[in-house]
């Protein structure tokens, strides 16, 4: 994947409960158990804030149906609370999460400026709340 075809930077959730600290590799092999070649997104964001590699940056992602090919797909580890629902606001996530989401797409945005940067519901026909919190009003660069 070429710089000039990343047009988005699409933020996610792993739908996980804040009990459950999970990374890139649980990921991994939970989209393998559904029959894909691995990991659909790009980065994996872990409670802690460590920033992990999923799927390597020149492959098309497997994270939003009709976006892959021009996008990089960004996982939060969480999004739901303790019950199991769905947790809305950045609450549901670590500081340091929320830090190095920042930090990442500000990185990301040097390399592909003309990128828009979006949460995994703003895209059109998702009927989702993933990742949980409005990325865009979040995200003011």
């Amino acid at each position: 994947m070429s710089k000039l075809d990343v047009q988005k930077l699409i933020v996610h959730c792993s739908a996980t409960r804040p009990d459950q600290d999970i990374g890139a590799s649980e990921i991994d092999k939970w989209h393998k158990n559904k029959g894909w070649s691995g990991i659909g997104y790009h980065y994996v964001i872990k409670k802690d804030g460590v920033l992990e590699e999923g799927r390597s940056r020149l492959r098309a992602g497997a994270h939003a149906r009709g976006f892959n090919y021009k996008s990089l797909g960004i996982c939060l580890v969480g999004g739901l609370g303790s019950d199991g629902e769905i947790q809305e606001g950045v609450d549901s996530y670590t500081p340091a999460q929320m830090t190095t989401l920042r930090s990442l797409l500000r990185y990301l945005k040097m390399s592909h400026p003309k990128a828009e940067v979006l949460g995994h519901r703003d895209l059109p026909n998702v009927a989702k709340a993933c990742p949980c919190f409005d990325v865009q009003q979040w995200f003011k660069e």
